[in-house]
């Protein structure tokens, strides 16, 4: 028995022998909720219960729900107390730079998962603006935050360092370079007329943009139009704190820039698409089954550049979309200052290491169907195969 294969051996019983259980943790995008906001329609697979069923086959998932509308900052900030438990702290210095209140009285939480540390880490799946602020999370836990004048913030996220705390992460069309359309998403129209028929379902004591660091809160009784409109009015949306500008593709830059790959984080994304090349054009169109909602944005994106500040723009392979996320943006982050992620297709039998992305393939769904929504039970079928092939694929990895 050679020396090399001993070795090889020995690797292979520790990896078996160390597999994780760790927690799954789901967090949701742009105009999210959580399980209890929107009656019996989950973001989490529509009208089928993807999480109870993911459940079923031995996972333990915990689902978070964050500031719907909020910057990746604020929704990172909301994650880590959810899960830890304790009373939120935006950071002093954020907070005053943006006018937030800094400790809001409303955002305290028992905690999904109080144990959480570097002793017992967790896996997390983002889905959209969820992956941006699954990167911001790992960025505030392995980095001190410190003011302008150089003074360390005060909270047990921002003010110390938190290593080793995140096992995984793993995007669902996530805008890692950002999307074309972020002047829509501005304006709230993705997802917005699936609201409007939603309250209908769920009724208008259910949806809550949890904004209460903007000092805005849900009048009683105050229909989701109104509510809505109100929210649109505030003057927050004129600062870069918030999912409009982070979503940009130079807000996407900056985000780049501070949360590089971690070299003890294994990373994953899935993309997909629901376009196609229109031969007389050349630009890109919806294909059929995309949902009616998405088609106007899709066939914009399909042929609109975005430009960065230095003048530069997009190209044509950003006209590839989802009808909310160009599918070349959910790779992986590649815009930072200090230039792309390494990033990777996956392969069956490769040995997976941390800090690297791998593409763990590139699927015909629209944005809202590849979390479950608007489709048939055979699709459906076929999307719950997905999560529970990368699920197998995170409880594989080595402790």
């Amino acid at each position: 028995m050679t020396r090399s294969f001993l070795i090889f051996l020995l690797i292979f019983i520790n990896c078996i022998s160390s597999q994780n259980k760790n927690p799954i943790v789901l967090v949701h995008g742009f105009m999210g909720w959580g399980e209890e906001e929107m009656g019996p329609y989950k973001y989490w697979g529509g009208w089928f219960d993807l999480v109870g069923e993911l459940e079923k086959e031995g996972y333990t998932i915990l689902v978070a729900s964050v500031g719907p509308v909020s910057s990746s900052w604020d929704r990172a900030i909301e994650l880590y107390y959810q899960i830890k438990g304790g009373r939120i702290d935006y950071g002093k210095y954020h907070s005053e730079k943006y006018g937030l209140v800094q400790k809001p009285l409303e955002k305290d939480y028992k905690g999904l998962y109080p144990q959480w540390s570097e002793k017992n880490p967790l896996h997390f799946i983002g889905h959209s603006m969820g992956g941006q602020t699954i990167r911001m999370l790992d960025y505030l836990l392995n980095n001190v935050i410190q003011d302008s004048l150089g003074t360390l913030e005060k909270s047990k996220l921002l003010g110390k360092q938190n290593k080793g705390w995140v096992k995984s992460i793993t995007t669902l069309s996530t805008p890692h370079d950002g999307t074309t359309i972020s002047d829509f998403i501005n304006a709230g129209i993705p997802f917005l007329q699936n609201f409007i028929a939603l309250a209908g379902v769920a009724g208008n004591s259910f949806y809550d943009f949890d904004l209460e660091q903007w000092g805005f809160k849900r009048f009683k009784e105050e229909n989701w139009i109104n509510y809505f409109k109100r929210m649109k009015q505030h003057s927050i949306w004129d600062s870069k704190n918030t999912v409009a500008w982070d979503s940009s593709i130079e807000g996407a830059k900056e985000i780049n820039s501070l949360c590089v790959a971690n070299p003890d984080v294994y990373y994953f994304s899935i993309t997909n698409y629901k376009t196609k090349i229109d031969e007389d054009s050349g630009y890109h169109k919806p294909m059929k089954g995309m949902s009616n909602i998405l088609k106007v944005q899709a066939r914009l994106m399909g042929r609109k550049k975005a430009y960065y500040n230095d003048g530069t723009s997009t190209d044509s392979t950003w006209y590839l979309n989802d009808g909310v996320v160009n599918t070349v943006s959910m790779l992986g982050p590649t815009t930072g200052s200090s230039g792309p992620d390494p990033i990777a297709e996956f392969r069956q039998g490769d040995l997976v290491i941390p800090g690297q992305w791998y593409v763990m393939g590139n699927y015909e769904f629209d944005h809202s169907a590849l979390i479950g929504h608007q489709m048939r039970k055979d699709e459906y079928y076929s999307l719950k195969k997905i999560y529970s092939d990368q699920l197998r694929i995170l409880w594989r990895l080595p402790n």
